[in-house]
């Protein structure tokens, strides 16, 4: 096998190398800056150039080694290359060749264009290593165009009414997609301060955001009023967002298509909008790689790989530690 599955992760024999690994080992190639996938404590990393500043954000001072999208690293007997997965800013699909076998690691992905996110290409391979998040029938996302005008008008009308508009997103990834694409014309918008450093990293990568203010013990909340908050999910659930007072709730998730979600976090609204491929996208890129064999990882793993198996691809499951999209997960970063 190209790739062996380990009890410390994904690991290349002919590399000596693991990919995404939730334990510490001596090298690990990294898909994206995501706290479950880019952990601390590895003795060196290596990761597309634009993953690497988050990641140095979220983990400080690491030997961390970059690569360009579609470079070919020669690592032992292995060839590695970084292929875009259309996640979040930098995330990429690892592609692993050893004496003309071709293995891809997904790590997380979604195949729709959001327009800030390098998009997802597939990559033709023998074997590819997918996740479930959202491997059901029942999840299938609505266009971006269509949720964002909900979340404008969402953010109107609390404005008009003299409320905030709270809206929880991950500080990498979904809190920047938002941002690039919502009417600021309607009011200010005020960001956790997780999320506001994930924002200053981009733009200094040179990425396009528009301006933002972050919340601080000194930051004139009045003086804001009708303001787009963005939390993260960790400051959803915190003393962080009383300050606001008079305001309305909302989460952006591929969770909010399902209502017993939303009524559990006792929001107002849910948006659904996530950075992991629904079920047609996830068909639909295993198709485009071509591959005969297929791994699940995380998500709905046994229903989704015995859906594959009926296929006609020769699927199993594999149990690792990435937790794909959770309103439960921590942030990397709890900065206020």
């Amino acid at each position: 096998m190209v790739l062996q599955f380990q009890p410390e992760g994904i690991y290349c024999p002919a590399g000596d190398f693991y990919i995404d690994p939730w334990r510490p080992v001596p090298r690990a190639l990294i898909t994206h800056g995501h706290s479950d996938h880019a952990r601390w404590g590895h003795g060196s990393y290596l990761a597309t150039k634009a993953a690497a500043p988050v990641m140095r954000l979220r983990l400080g001072d690491i030997s961390l080694d970059t690569v360009n999208y579609g470079e070919t690293r020669q690592i032992g007997k292995a060839r590695v290359s970084f292929h875009p997965a259309g996640h979040v800013p930098g995330s990429a699909q690892i592609r692993v060749e050893v004496d003309g076998e071709i293995w891809v690691a997904s790590g997380d992905y979604k195949t729709t264009d959001d327009g800030f996110s390098e998009p997802f290409e597939p990559v033709p391979c023998h074997a590819f290593i997918t996740e479930s998040t959202f491997g059901l029938p029942v999840f299938k996302w609505d266009a971006q165009d269509d949720v964002i005008t909900q979340i404008n008008a969402w953010w109107a009308a609390n404005k008009a009414a003299g409320r905030f508009s709270i809206l929880g997103a991950y500080a990498l990834g979904k809190a920047q997609r938002i941002l690039a694409n919502v009417d600021t014309s309607i009011g200010p918008t005020l960001t956790h301060g997780a999320i506001e450093n994930t924002n200053a990293v981009l733009r200094a990568q040179g990425l396009s955001l528009p301006d933002t203010i972050r919340v601080t013990p000194d930051t004139d909340i009045k003086a804001n009023a009708g303001a787009l908050v963005l939390a993260t999910p960790s400051g959803m659930n915190s003393t962080w967002v009383r300050r606001f007072g008079q305001a309305s709730t909302a989460f952006a998730s591929g969770w909010m298509s399902m209502r017993g979600h939303r009524r559990r976090r006792s929001a107002d609204r849910g948006f659904v909008m996530s950075d992991h491929a629904d079920w047609d996208g996830l068909n639909a890129a295993i198709k485009a790689t071509g591959a005969e064999r297929v791994f699940v990882t995380h998500g709905y793993t046994s229903q989704f790989a015995r859906w594959l198996n009926e296929q006609g691809y020769d699927a199993g499951v594999v149990e690792t530690e990435y937790e794909g999209e959770s309103l439960d997960a921590a942030d990397a970063e709890v900065v206020e």
